[in-house]
């Protein structure tokens, strides 16, 4: 009997330092990530300066990674499309997008495929834009008390492009003109590009856009009538702002890398280390300097909770400029 029980003991011991030694090299062959190249999708179009800012911040991350990032671009539904994807991405760390901030509003307006505090990961914050409202230097609107007297005198002639319905430069302008007491006409387009191209060809009376709009307002081709932050760039100093003209108006969407639900929390903090990296890199701060943007750094928890807190400050915003589904 004692030799079955020391036989049994020996069997299992040896059944147990196999078994161990099968697990181990499977352990150590878990391959790191990344192992191939990551898609960062730019919801706007090529050529616009999302695209451009999106560019240099893969470009950067890629070289701590060491896996090339390439960029997508897939413009149109004011800028969801990226959010569309990431609902069905595998959140392998494979597939990551930038998510504007019409992802917490256009859901309080009508249906979407995604729900933005439950369906993504928000690795990091990075950035966010400088806004304003720009006409033809040729326009005979020459300032926004302009603009103002000339849509009381004629309500809805005075046409604007933006880079979609629900997006920020849309929302902005129709916040400024309701406290006007005016109405303006928009006119949505995919993007910066689009949006540029119309206002100088004569398409729209004005646009209102992220700094895409720069060089044309630095080339003599357009005019800046007004900016969008809680203070006056440091490019355009002369332009003042819409709040401090007194229609408390106040908009620069931050924005940075976001993934599918569900992502390995290590895979996360790789992606969000090498991005974080990114915007120190002085290649990345000439490109944001180029487009007058600022670093606005958080981390994926304070990212998390950012996304929380503005779903529901969005909420009250659509209610109040009465663009609440109603559904």
């Amino acid at each position: 009997m004692a030799q079955t029980n020391t036989n049994r003991r020996t069997f299992m011991a040896g059944t147990t330092a196999a078994l161990g030694s099968m697990a181990l090299p499977s352990l150590a062959q878990a391959p790191a990530f990344p192992t191939k190249p990551i898609r960062y999708i730019c919801p706007w179009p090529a050529g616009g300066s999302t695209d451009a800012v999106i560019r240099a911040l893969a470009l950067s991350a890629s070289k701590t990674l060491g896996q090339s990032i390439v960029v997508d671009n897939k413009p149109g539904a004011a800028g969801l499309l990226g959010a569309n994807e990431l609902v069905n991405a595998k959140p392998d760390g494979y597939t990551v997008s930038q998510l504007p901030h019409g992802v917490f509003r256009v859901p309080h307006m009508q249906k979407t495929q995604f729900d933005p505090l439950k369906d993504f990961t928000w690795i990091a914050c990075l950035t966010g834009y400088t806004f304003g409202l720009v006409v033809p230097s040729d326009s005979p609107i020459k300032s926004i008390k302009d603009l103002v007297a000339y849509a009381k005198a004629n309500p809805e002639k005075f046409t604007y492009g933006s880079t979609g319905t629900g997006t920020s430069p849309h929302l902005a302008v129709e916040e400024f003109a309701q406290r006007a007491g005016i109405k303006l006409t928009h006119v949505p387009f995919k993007g910066n590009a689009d949006n540029m191209q119309a206002v100088l060809g004569g398409h729209v009376m004005g646009a209102s856009d992220a700094t895409g709009w720069g060089p044309h307002v630095e080339s003599g081709k357009l005019r800046l009538l007004a900016t969008y932050g809680s203070k006056r760039t440091k490019r355009w100093a002369q332009v003042p702002t819409l709040d401090e003209l007194g229609y408390q108006t106040v908009s620069d969407s931050p924005f940075g890398v976001c993934g599918p639900k569900g992502m390995d929390p290590a895979i996360t903090r790789t992606l969000h280390d090498a991005f974080k990296k990114a915007i120190e890199d002085p290649a990345v701060l000439a490109v944001f300097e180029k487009y007058d943007q600022s670093v606005i750094y958080m981390n994926t928890e304070t990212y998390t909770k950012f996304a929380r807190d503005s779903f529901v400050a969005e909420k009250a915003t659509i209610e109040r400029l009465g663009l609440a589904n109603k559904g």
